[in-house]
């Protein structure tokens, strides 16, 4: 049974801040894998100050990072429950409510089109001016629906790349153009260890939205070969953590491929995420 406007207001905005304070269990055990595997004394210490500081956030239900993130939303439906634009209007609220409960850093640029790129157009005091990404809609495999809530930085965005690779009928091809990318930002990130996000589509929307969904569908203690792969090879750049060498410079890698086209080429998107993201929350609102 669908909720009230007021029970899925309640609902989002406690998810999102859960989103934004706390490291879910299998990310939990990811890092106590890698300080026990971790031979750079240096990287060990980073390692464990992150988990540390994490097990703080949550118990005190405070950010994570300074950076507290811009809501990015997947919505999943089942196949018999309907979405309205009452409860769609409950969930945005519900964002808004959370942001300003987290509390969400102020991010929002007032103004027009010219003034929010340039930013003179200033800075929106409220935690809730920072407006949530536009909504992703999926098919959910149980017949509920599902709110997932993932909370993005400015680090990852400035070091992703989502580009087009001639695959040359060879996927090692488009995996080693993956490593190179990775590699190369986060050598340049800083907030590492990372979990590598990546969406293979068939456009540059397409490709993003796969990179969205990795994160929402991955597990870091379920990996494939490929992502296995992908996460040893940037390992072994020795970037480590905050780039003080060592053997864990990602954690993990998410990776999610969708239909492909009759094309040489495949579009990529990668997003070397922070040492605190995906930071994700789900939630039931039926």
């Amino acid at each position: 049974m669908t909720k009230t406007y007021e029970e899925i207001v309640a609902l989002v905005r406690d998810t999102l801040v859960e989103a934004g304070s706390t490291f879910r269990p299998d990310k939990k055990e990811a890092y106590k894998r890698a300080i026990e595997s971790e031979r750079n004394t240096q990287a060990k210490w980073v390692l464990e100050t992150i988990l540390e500081n994490a097990e703080a956030a949550e118990k005190n239900h405070s950010p994570l990072c300074d950076d507290t993130g811009i809501p990015h939303l997947v919505l999943e439906i089942g196949e018999d429950c309907g979405v309205s634009g009452k409860m769609l209007d409950a969930i945005r609220e519900g964002v808004a409510q959370g942001l300003r409960k987290l509390p969400g850093r102020p991010m929002g640029i007032m103004g027009d089109d010219s003034q929010r790129i340039d930013q003179s157009g200033g800075l929106n005091p409220d935690s809730a001016g920072v407006e949530p990404a536009p909504v992703l809609l999926r098919r959910c495999p149980d017949n509920v629906i599902r709110l997932h809530i993932l909370m993005f930085g400015g680090g990852p965005a400035i070091r992703g790349k989502t580009y087009r690779v001639f695959h040359k009928h060879n996927t090692q091809v488009v995996l080693d153009e993956i490593v190179k990318w990775a590699t190369e930002g986060v050598s340049q990130l800083g907030c590492s260890p990372c979990t590598l996000a990546i969406g293979v589509g068939r456009s540059h929307f397409e490709a993003a939205s796969m990179m969205l969904q990795a994160q929402t569908d991955g597990k870091y203690d379920v990996q494939s070969e490929m992502e296995r792969e992908i996460t040893r090879r940037v390992n072994e750049a020795n970037i480590g953590p905050l780039g003080l060498k060592g053997d864990t410079s990602v954690i993990a890698t998410f990776m999610k491929v969708g239909p492909q086209r009759a094309s040489g080429v495949r579009i990529v998107c990668v997003r070397p995420t922070c040492c605190f993201e995906p930071r994700i929350a789900t939630i039931d609102l039926t």
